[in-house]
């Protein structure tokens, strides 16, 4: 059931992580980079205030708690996890779609950069691009590490 949850999740951040190449690697281009508030944490209601979000909660189980908030380009997913270890695990399984995350203390939203950019300006946290994991089927590429389009081709 993870591996479906960390699936959906990352497909539906993967058209609006896609679609945002323009800044190149890291740093906020010319678009006033908000101040970065202490790191919140809380319930997944709590992020969602926090974030000026009315979270449509998709899943709700005991281990994770997962929203999605806002909607069009500024679509992100929310998710909350009982233990740092379960919240490692989702990362780990998600690293393998690549995208960007915003990662807090047993949280994590998914989007694009541009949409997480601004949503750490409400809740802290660490912008995260993981490196690309080829696993040599794809035929013939290298590893595209911290590249936003490392996720194209994949299922």
């Amino acid at each position: 059931m993870r591996k479906i949850l960390v699936a959906a999740a990352v497909l539906l951040a993967a058209p609006a992580a896609t679609g945002c190449g323009s800044g190149g690697s890291g740093g906020a281009p010319e678009d006033d980079t908000p101040k970065i508030p202490r790191t919140a944490s809380g319930s997944l209601e709590h992020l969602a205030e926090e974030a000026g979000c009315r979270p449509d909660i998709q899943t709700d189980a005991a281990e994770i708690r997962q929203a999605n908030c806002g909607a069009g380009k500024g679509r992100y997913i929310l998710a909350t996890f009982s233990t740092d270890k379960g919240q490692a695990q989702w990362f780990d399984e998600a690293n393998d779609y690549g995208g960007v995350y915003l990662v807090g203390p047993k949280w994590i939203a998914v989007g694009g950069a541009a949409q997480l950019t601004k949503l750490r300006g409400r809740l802290g946290g660490t912008l995260e691009k993981p490196a690309s994991h080829h696993t040599g089927s794809s035929g013939g590429g290298g590893h595209e590490a911290g590249r936003l389009s490392g996720y194209e081709g994949r299922r």
